[in-house]
């Protein structure tokens, strides 16, 4: 039995963002970020809650102090001219509460992390356990100690307990945050679009549409980058016009001796030796006619909407009259963008080579989410695995594996590779489930 598989081991890269936005925006805000909560931190260790400290120590004090000034004279009077001392100089509110119970229950569970510091001080200046609670709303705290017959209330501003600057702080500090990832987020923006922009260009241009000129925009190195995009693509552009011009020629110039020749064999006596030149001359225009169609290319015609399965069953129609056994088979939506005859030509290359070596072709379209596959695959001998890339060359024939070829120059994958490249895909060949040779075309959907 095999092992199990050890399982996939963690890596931090792989939780990382993937692209260029996303990546430029961590680098500069989590930085930010994580400053800003140090520094939050640190203001709140060391100063906010050290001066909530030394105001909670003050008010348990005053507290304390009008406890002991209350217990040793408990008298109406006494207590009258203590509630008026508590609230003109400081600001405290004083209650008896005769025989009522300490603890009550309080406003909400959950309080503040300052309140044990007054309930220590408290607690600790008096001598006795003491009842604090500062969630209730409004601008006061309330403490209730035990005495003699019942019960004190107190109730002290927060402003005296609690520094205020530690939440504004806080609210400075997140304000300031968001305000920087705002402004992150606006300029990475605007730095990647050109970025993205070039980079669709320059798919498009790969896949042989025009693309057009646009506005150059972004950091000088990206301006650098559409720019040199930009003289390349007019270079190409010259090259494949300069090609189709030479070959236009060339096209021209060969074809009126073939021509000629071709008169002259016709007005001479029928011989074995007319019908064998006459052969070698079909051979030569036929060579000539698949050569030129190898390297002009698809500089005529312009993409549009393209199914593949409408084009493969158009040939599959063609290669059934010719007594090839070819079935379709579709997955999926399978349009996509590109040169309706260029495809088709294609297709037909690769569907006429497994019709010439096989009994039987199969073809499997399936329409995937960013990719359009096509599988050709025929039961004729099929082509050893290291050959695979000799296939591709021009004019390369490989009769000596694939004995059924009787006809072709070797240029039918070749431009069958050329017209998928041009459109961003490719041919990979295989071995096929039937025992022939599976070419797979892979064309991009368009976004």
């Amino acid at each position: 039995m095999n092992a199990p598989a050890p399982p996939p081991r963690f890596r931090f890269r792989d939780i990382l963002p993937k692209g260029l936005y996303w990546r430029t925006l961590l680098i500069i805000v989590a930085p930010a970020a994580l400053l800003q909560l140090i520094i939050t931190l640190v203001f709140l260790d060391d100063h906010w809650q050290a001066t909530s400290k030394r105001m909670s120590q003050g008010v348990a004090a005053d507290i304390a102090l009008m406890i002991q000034l209350y217990e040793r004279n408990p008298t109406p009077e006494n207590f009258a001219d203590l509630q008026q001392l508590a609230r003109r100089p400081l600001r405290l509110d004083i209650e008896f509460l005769p025989d009522a119970p300490v603890d009550i229950a309080r406003c909400n569970r959950s309080g503040s992390s300052l309140d044990r510091y007054l309930t220590r001080d408290l607690e600790g200046s008096i001598g006795r356990n003491v009842w604090y609670d500062s969630t209730c709303p409004g601008n006061q705290v309330i403490i209730r100690v035990p005495t003699e017959g019942g019960v004190l209330q107190l109730r002290a501003f927060r402003d005296r307990v609690q520094a205020r600057s530690g939440p504004l702080f806080v609210t400075w500090i997140s304000g300031a945050t968001i305000f920087l990832i705002v402004v992150s987020v606006i300029f990475i923006r605007n730095q990647v679009r050109p970025i993205e922009q070039l980079a669709a260009a320059m798919e498009q241009f790969g896949r042989g549409e025009d693309t057009g000129h646009f506005r150059v925009r972004g950091a000088r190195e990206v301006r650098g980058a559409t720019h040199a995009f930009f003289d390349m693509r007019q270079r190409i552009r010259k090259h494949i016009e300069q090609r189709s011009q030479l070959l236009a020629g060339v096209s021209h110039d060969l074809r009126t001796p073939l021509t000629r020749l071709k008169l002259q064999l016709a007005l001479m006596p029928p011989s074995t030796e007319i019908e064998d030149a006459k052969r070698d001359l079909a051979e030569m225009e036929q060579t000539l006619d698949e050569y030129l169609t190898f390297a002009k290319g698809l500089a005529e015609e312009a993409p549009e909407q393209v199914n593949l399965a409408t084009i493969a069953n158009e040939i599959a129609v063609d290669a059934r009259r010719g007594g090839a056994d070819v079935t379709i088979e579709t997955n999926g939506a399978v349009e996509t963008a590109g040169r309706a005859r260029a495809l088709k030509r294609c297709l037909a290359n690769l569907i006429d080579n497994a019709a010439a070596h096989g009994d039987k072709v199969q073809v499997h379209i399936k329409g995937e989410e960013n990719f359009v596959t096509a599988s050709i695959e025929d039961n004729g001998p099929g082509i050893p695995e290291e050959l695979y890339d000799e296939a591709f060359r021009p004019f390369s024939r490989l009769d000596e594996t694939r004995s059924r070829n009787q006809k072709g120059v070797g240029l039918g994958l070749a431009i069958a590779r050329d017209v998928a490249r041009a459109h961003g895909g490719d041919i990979l060949l295989s071995r096929s489930a039937l025992g022939g040779l599976r070419a797979t075309l892979r064309l991009p959907r368009p976004a």
